[in-house]
C-alpha cells in the first residue's frame, strides 16, 4: 500500500457540510483514522465522535494529525488547501472546479512546504483493508497486490470492480484528479508502486488531454520495472470539446487517445482496447 497505512491520522476540513458529513461517516465505517475535523466557527462540536474544531492549527495542538481531505466548496479551496499544507504531510482535495489559479498556487505552496497533494477533482484514494481518505464506494475493492492509477473516478470504480469480481485484489487506488492542474502525477505514483512491497502490477487508466500519459511512458522506460497495463479512455472523441474532465480536451495533434496509445506500448506497456481487458493482461503479467 502506498500513501495512506496504519499510521495515518486524517482530519476533515469541510466536515460539517453535506458532503463532508456523509463522506467522513463512510471513512469511518471502513476504519480510516479519522480524528478530527475542522469548520470555522463549529468548533466544540463532533461529528460521530470525532472533534470539530476552528481550524488545522487548533486541531494539531489537540490531536496528532499528519493528513487531511478537503471538502469545502471551490470558492473557499484554496484557503482551506494552503491552511493545510501548511501544517500536514498528505494533502486531498476532493472538491470539483477550483479555479486553475488558485490550483497554481496551491500546487506551488505545496512543493515550497514539501507536502504531497493529490487531487483537486479526485475520488480519493484507498488501501483495501486499510481505509480510504476519498469518496469512492468501497464493497468494489479488495485487498491484494495491484496498484491502480487514474484520472477518472468512474473508470476506477469499473476497473476495480472487474478486478475485484476476477479474484484480483488491489494493494492502493489512487486517483490523481482530473483536472488540468492537479499536485501528484502519474509519474510519482508509479514510483511509489515500484518501491511497494505490496504492489506486483500497476494498472494506468489515462485519457484524452494533455501529456501526462506520454509523460508517464517516458518515465516508465526509465524507471519501472513491475509490469504495467493501461487503458486509455476517448478513442472516439472529438478534437476541440471538452470530454468530461477540464483536463481532457485534444488541441491540435496532441493529447489524442492514439498518441498516448503509441507512447506506452513503445515502452512495453500492455495496453487494454476495453476496460473488459485490464483483468486478462492483468492475470498475464502477474
Amino acid at each position: 500500500m502506498i500513501l495512506l497505512n496504519k499510521d495515518t491520522k486524517c482530519l476533515v476540513q469541510g466536515i460539517t457540510g453535506t458532503q463532508g458529513s456523509f463522506h467522513t461517516s463512510e471513512m469511518l465505517k471502513y476504519n480510516t483514522n479519522i480524528v478530527a475535523g475542522v469548520t470555522p466557527g463549529k468548533g466544540g462540536q463532533s461529528l460521530e465522535g470525532v472533534p470539530i474544531f476552528n481550524s488545522i492549527e487548533e486541531a494539531k495542538e489537540n490531536k496528532d494529525i499528519n493528513s487531511s481531505i478537503i471538502f469545502v466548496p471551490a470558492p473557499f479551496a484554496k484557503d482551506a488547501a494552503f491552511e493545510s499544507i501548511k501544517h500536514l504531510d498528505l494533502v486531498i482535495i476532493i472538491t470539483e472546479h477550483v479555479p486553475v489559479h488558485d490550483a497554481m498556487e496551491i500546487m506551488e505552496y505545496a512543493k515550497e512546504n514539501n507536502t504531497t497533494v493529490i487531487g483537486p477533482n479526485t475520488p480519493g484514494i484507498i488501501s483495501p483493508g486499510v481505509g480510504k481518505l476519498g469518496i469512492m464506494p468501497t464493497h468494489i475493492f479488495k485487498e491484494g497486490n495491484v496498484g491502480v492509477i487514474s484520472r477518472s473516478g468512474t473508470l476506477t470504480y469499473e476497473v476495480a470492480s472487474q478486478l475485484t469480481m476476477s479474484g484480483i485484489g488491489q494493494s492502493t487506488c489512487v486517483g490523481i484528479g482530473g483536472d488540468p492542474v492537479i499536485g501528484t502525477n502519474y509519474s510519482n505514483i508509479l514510483q511509489r508502486f515500484e518501491d511497494d512491497p505490496d504492489t506486483d502490477a500497476i494498472v494506468l487508466i489515462g485519457e484524452i488531454g494533455g501529456n501526462a500519459e506520454e509523460v508517464a511512458a517516458k518515465y516508465i522506460e526509465d524507471n519501472i520495472s513491475k509490469p504495467v497495463v493501461s487503458y486509455i479512455a476517448g478513442m472516439t472523441a472529438p478534437p476541440g470539446k471538452r470530454m468530461g474532465h477540464a483536463g481532457a480536451i485534444i488541441q491540435g495533434n496532441s493529447g489524442t487517445a492514439q498518441s498516448k496509445i503509441n507512447a506506452l506500448s513503445d515502452v512495453g506497456v500492455k495496453i487494454a482496447k476495453m476496460p473488459s481487458e485490464i483483468v486478462e493482461q492483468i492475470k498475464r503479467s502477474i
